[in-house]
């Protein structure tokens, strides 16, 4: 939708770090990001920074009505923007290292699964720590969790010190192949079992 490409636009020209991109995701980024949503059962899905929603799109249709899914937005009118058009998702605005005193004031236990649209790359070391520790945290044991990073991200040494940090916190992480029909191309980390 042009609307959401301007708020996106608009939101990233405010704040880069934060928004970490200057257009929404694609759908096709969209599907292979939440490919491990089950499409069975009552799953806990945590979605992070969902921005105004193309990941929230795919993980509704793959929920179908069944489980949980809370999106953290810390972003104010993206926030707003995802709760006036998702009323079955509980959209917090807040901030995803408080993700497990999220899911507990919910009645909720740990997340099966946790969906990253954050920009890793972009943030520092002790926020990648930080953030990581909340979603590890947050998971239960078989849990999965999937991010994706731009293909002209992979020399900068945040991202290596991200892709470093996935591998300390997480049994098994295999990345996709590229997803060059996304604006920039990108590319999925799926990782499961996190080491606590």
């Amino acid at each position: 939708m042009a609307h959401d490409s301007a708020l996106f636009f608009g939101q990233f020209l405010r704040d880069p770090i934060r928004v970490g991109a200057f257009a929404p995701s694609s759908w096709r980024l969209a599907r292979s990001v939440c490919a491990p949503v089950p499409e069975r059962g009552e799953p806990v899905v945590v979605e992070l920074g969902p921005g105004t929603g193309p990941f929230t799109v795919e993980i509704q249709r793959r929920l179908s009505g069944r489980g949980r899914h809370l999106a953290v937005e810390l972003n104010a009118p993206m926030a707003a923007l995802l709760a006036a058009r998702f009323p079955r998702v509980d959209v917090v605005h807040g901030d995803a290292a408080e993700l497990s005193g999220l899911l507990a004031g919910r009645g909720l236990g740990q997340a099966d699964v946790v969906v990253s649209g954050l920009p890793w790359a972009a943030f520092p070391a002790a926020l990648q720590h930080r953030l990581m520790e909340a979603v590890v945290s947050a998971m239960s044991p078989a849990g999965a969790f999937t991010t994706f990073s731009y293909v002209h991200a992979i020399p900068l040494g945040s991202a290596r010190r991200f892709r470093a940090l996935l591998a300390e916190r997480f049994e098994e992480v295999v990345p996709s192949r590229t997803v060059w029909r996304n604006a920039p191309p990108a590319f999925v980390f799926h990782a499961r079992r996190p080491r606590v």
